[in-house]
């Protein structure tokens, strides 16, 4: 009588076997880990209303959401992480939410804000955050005529709008602007030397 042996599986299928079960595992940790991660939430500050550059930031002009945005969180201002002396290093439109980069230090802000009087009015839709220049017509010596407007500094940021009322008021509107510092002497120049300023947005012309 003949006895047949039986063949032992060979070595490589039984790593193969033990390998697709490694995948396996994987492939279901991977679909746990995602799940996971997309039902879970991390609170952001989010800006309610427009913010320029250049201005602080205070907890008033912000309001809490949570957000499902997994690592990129880190890359967010959560509300514990606004510390005073901050302020925005761009322009923060409402509803956004606020990135670790638009922010800065008060101490390192090479701008700041001043309030000029547009002769002429501002056109409709110049509102805060809006980019502007400003213009001036510098008085002639006859003192009854001025010169030809002329750009004095370009690429501002409105930062408020008032606008004139009541009948006895002119058509002037008063404008806070965002402007560099170096700019300064300049606009202040213009206004005390009597100068019609007007706000244009950019891109425009007076």
């Amino acid at each position: 009588m003949t006895f047949l042996s039986r063949r032992r599986p060979a070595f490589w299928a039984d790593i193969r076997f033990v390998i697709g079960i490694v995948l396996v595992a994987l492939s279901i940790a991977g679909v746990w880990l995602i799940v996971s991660s997309a039902g879970r939430t991390t609170p952001v500050l989010q800006a309610s209303r427009t913010i320029v550059q250049g201005e602080a930031l205070v907890s008033a002009d912000f309001q809490v959401v949570e957000v499902g945005l997994g690592q990129l969180t880190t890359g967010y201002l959560a509300p514990q992480d606004l510390e005073p002396g901050m302020v925005a290093s761009r322009t923060l439109t409402e509803g956004e939410l606020v990135p670790t980069t638009a922010l800065g230090e008060a101490e390192s802000s090479r701008t700041t804000t001043i309030v000029v009087e547009s002769s002429t009015g501002i056109p409709a839709g110049v509102a805060a955050g809006t980019m502007v220049e400003l213009w001036q017509a510098p008085p002639r010596e006859d003192g009854r005529s001025y010169d030809a407007p002329r750009i004095i500094v370009g690429d501002v940021i409105v930062s408020s709008v008032v606008e004139a009322e009541g009948m006895l008021d002119s058509d002037a509107t008063t404008v806070e602007v965002v402007i560099d510092r170096a700019d300064v002497a300049d606009v202040l120049a213009a206004i005390t030397g009597g100068s019609v300023l007007s706000v244009v947005p950019v891109g425009s012309t007076p």
